[in-house]
């Protein structure tokens, strides 16, 4: 039992209203713990001197109530604020864990955004595709079916690809004989290559 429950029931136990388990607990506390005994002894002296008073009958001044209801209200256990956050959070469990769990993906490819330099190169119809270094071209007269991803490298189109054609983190040059049939796009923030990548796993995962 650590301290503050302790507080807490002392004023039970001061109104006779401590179950015997919470006493027996109690009692074993303040043998151990000589705030928790000075703290109750003053309590005990606060009520003793309050019953002397309603019992007499004493009339006491304005000045001597408001010292009793200090030593009262001193008395009695700090009630701790949970902080607004910490609130919230708990208020609020679902957002709160899709909320860290995109934290924790956007950390983790802005980590591999950072550390990923290889010449990378996908599609589904690799066959026409020459690469060299870290150029990756579509030759004249080549035709590409599908999609064709770029990334760390430099992509020259030069004839046709049907489908989408995605440079990440490099340059593109579209020569005016080349024909794409989908979407040309170029990738150099990091926002946009979190939003790529949480986009093709999602797709990925529908097929």
């Amino acid at each position: 039992m650590n301290c503050n429950v302790a507080i807490m029931l002392m004023h039970d136990y001061l109104d006779d209203e401590l179950p015997p388990g919470d006493l027996s607990e109690l009692k074993t506390h303040l043998e151990i713990c000589p705030s928790c005994r000075s703290r109750l002894e003053q309590l005990e002296r606060t009520e003793a001197l309050t019953h002397k008073m309603m019992d007499s009958r004493i009339v006491i001044t304005a000045d001597q109530s408001s010292q009793l209801t200090d030593r009262i209200m001193r008395a009695l256990p700090v009630k701790r604020r949970r902080a607004g956050f910490a609130r919230w959070v708990r208020n609020h469990p679902a957002v709160s864990v899709a909320a860290v769990f995109v934290l924790v993906m956007f950390s983790s490819f802005l980590a591999m955004w950072q550390q990923d330099n290889d010449l990378t190169v996908r599609g589904a119809d690799l066959a026409e595709v020459v690469i060299e270094g870290d150029t990756v071209t579509v030759p004249p007269g080549a035709h590409v079916k599908g999609d064709l991803t770029i990334e760390n490298g430099k992509a020259n189109v030069l004839g046709d690809v049907d489908g989408d054609v995605t440079v990440i983190s490099g340059s593109l040059y579209e020569a005016s004989t080349a024909h794409v049939s989908g979407e040309v796009k170029q990738i150099d923030q990091a926002l946009d290559w979190f939003w790529y990548k949480v986009t093709h796993s999602i797709s990925s995962l529908a097929y």
